[in-house]
């Protein structure tokens, strides 16, 4: 059994090293693929995922997205940490 990745605001997620963001040309759309997965984000979900570089914290990319959508940063940073919390426990997001 494994541990359950905990993300909070010191989080710096990243995608496993199993786990690719590309833009499938045949869709014409963004998806995320696992091994037997294949996941389609919404615009939200993806303008999440490509801050999750490994060097960016969870605070830092909530502070980004709160200014670029002028947004309050609370709204922001909740949605932020579901959303990956979500992926973390399916496996699409490690710290």
């Amino acid at each position: 059994m494994t541990d359950r990745v905990l993300i909070d605001e010191d989080s710096v997620p990243k995608l496993p090293v199993h786990v690719k963001l590309r833009f499938n040309e045949q869709r014409e759309q963004w998806v995320v693929l696992a091994p037997e997965r294949l996941l389609v984000p919404d615009e939200t979900s993806l303008e999440i995922l490509q801050h999750c570089d490994g060097e960016v914290s969870v605070s830092g990319i909530v502070d980004v997205l709160a200014d670029k959508y002028d947004a309050p940063r609370e709204t922001i940073g909740k949605d932020v940490m579901e959303l990956l919390q979500g992926l973390a426990d399916k496996g699409f997001i490690a710290t």
